[in-house]
């Protein structure tokens, strides 16, 4: 993870310089804006690799010495289909038609959308694995 935030770094300067040089010779508001955010967006890609690689240490794929076979075996939990992105999905609909329509169906739609995201980020919390043990760095409960 260590090269994957050294890379993501490199970006966010990349788009840090470019906003600047943008800015200053391009004189487009939203050209300038739209590359600040790019630049955010690389940053917080980056930090999040570099707190993984601080917690978690180097993976196998980041060392040379490394064999095939340390890559091996279950990555991580992924969740199976759900209704919850569907819902999060309409939520945002309705909060958007809200905004041409009423201030009415905005709220019922931050509504919709608050509780389909609720549901969304906390559908997996307390799940077990095949094994009934809790999952590492977790206390049943």
């Amino acid at each position: 993870m260590k090269t994957d935030a050294l890379l993501f770094t490199g970006v966010a300067a990349f788009f840090a310089v470019t906003s600047g040089v943008y800015g200053r010779y391009g004189h487009d508001p939203a050209g300038t804006s739209v590359l600040i955010v790019a630049c955010l967006m690389a940053a917080v890609v980056a930090f999040f690799l570099a707190v993984q690689y601080r917690r978690r240490g180097r993976r196998a794929q980041d060392r040379r010495d490394a064999e095939v076979v340390e890559t091996a075996g279950p990555l991580d939990f992924f969740p199976p289909s759900g209704p919850w992105p569907v819902v999060v999905a309409a939520g945002g609909t309705v909060v958007a038609l809200g905004v041409v329509f009423g201030v009415w169906l905005a709220l019922l739609g931050v509504g919709v959308l608050a509780f389909g995201v609720f549901e969304l980020v906390f559908e997996h919390v307390g799940r077990y694995d095949d094994s009934g043990e809790p999952p590492a760095g977790r206390s049943g409960g």
